[in-house]
């Protein structure tokens, strides 16, 4: 049973404490409608560098190879399309320097709006953003196992294995977020963390969870492959938030490793969730700990029911509606979580004319 005073208490005291960074952060401009093919989508304000962010370089397209950039990998697609916007514009508001972030769009050549329409939707809400669309083509749908829930079955669901082959060599470091999330801190202070004794990965660790649960018991009763983690210790993470060295991604050969487990699980059946096992296997505990505050994640309830969550003990910089349940679903239907209030200020999408709201309504005529 979720106690609502004590939530309402946090929500109230949550715009109260960044509503003056909120005021004094950003330039504000009327938002207007997006038209010709906006969908319903409003044009964010323009979010313009503080006086100490580092110059970028001065050219009339900028490169994904200025060494000043904060690099965030996502995916974009039409059944996620709000929330990916609603994650930009969250971090762009509270990003000290906004101009300074550059985003990585991954899109599914075959989704209802093709990559191309999804990228002047991008340009139309967000006209002086830094990203680049990239389709993913990786014939990932091979090994690809059944899942608790189907949307875990999404091809996209796996991009983040074949982010060192996807993105530029140059890219040296991403941050990878998922799309149901809101930042409500700088973006800087997450690339600043430091990843250390050559680890690939970091990524908040949740070491009460049991981590037996994750996997089957015809997994923990071979020998052979439960001795993956050999001496590690390993804990449970969340990969819709991750600091990820590509240098040493790609060094590792870690697409494959990470593959390699797919394929065990196409035959052996040894975990029911989608694409979080194999990255449990092959970096569980051997990860960067970073602190809570960048994933209070779980938001979404779980993986059948969606039930409504309450957040973590501690801090909050990133908040994850992780599990079945979606803000804007719910937000939609009338019948939201309380904490699903503290996603609806950073959402771009708002009724058309009509009235009508929900992008399904275009997705297949597209």
């Amino acid at each position: 049973m979720v106690h609502l005073d004590p939530i309402w208490t946090f929500i109230f005291a949550f715009f109260f404490t960044f509503q003056p960074f909120l005021i004094l952060s950003i330039r504000s401009f009327p938002n207007e409608h997006v038209g010709n093919g906006g969908f319903g989508f409003m044009e964010a304000p323009e979010y313009r560098n503080g006086v100490d962010c580092e110059a970028l370089t001065k050219k009339s397209t900028l490169s994904s190879c200025d060494a000043s950039l904060v690099h965030i990998a996502m995916t974009i697609d039409s059944e996620y399309l709000r929330g990916s916007m609603a994650v930009v514009n969250s971090v762009l508001r509270h990003a000290t320097c906004p101009e300074n972030v550059f985003f990585h769009f991954i899109a599914d050549e075959f989704d209802p709006v093709s990559p191309r329409v999804l990228t002047r939707l991008v340009r139309s809400i967000f006209p002086s953003l830094n990203f680049k669309v990239y389709i993913f083509r990786e014939d990932v749908i091979n090994l690809i196992s059944s899942s608790i829930r189907q949307s875990l079955e999404n091809p996209l669901n796996y991009a983040r294995n074949y982010l060192g082959d996807i993105l530029d060599p140059c890219v040296t470091r991403v941050i990878y977020l998922d799309s149901d999330i809101v930042l409500v801190d700088d973006i800087g202070k997450l690339w600043k963390i430091r990843l250390s004794n050559n680890r690939v990965i970091g990524a908040p660790e949740y070491c009460h969870a049991n981590f037996t649960n994750y996997f089957s018991g015809e997994f923990w009763s071979d020998p052979i492959l439960s001795n993956v983690f050999g001496s590690r210790d390993p804990c449970y993470f969340n990969t819709g938030v991750m600091v990820m060295n590509l240098d040493k991604w790609r060094e590792g050969n870690y697409r494959r490793k990470i593959e390699n487990w797919m394929e065990i699980q196409r035959s052996r059946r040894i975990y029911e969730l989608g694409s979080l096992p194999p990255f449990l296997l092959v970096f569980g505990g051997d990860v960067e700990p970073i602190h809570h505050r960048w994933n209070q994640h779980g938001l979404g309830g779980d993986n059948v029911r969606g039930s409504c969550r309450s957040l973590h003990p501690g801090p909050v910089s990133l908040l994850h509606w992780s599990g079945k349940g979606k803000p804007w679903v719910r937000l939609d239907e009338k019948r939201p979580c309380p904490l699903d209030y503290l996603w609806e200020p950073y959402d771009l999408y708002k009724p058309n004319q009509n009235g009508l709201v929900g992008i399904g309504r275009w997705t297949a005529g597209v």
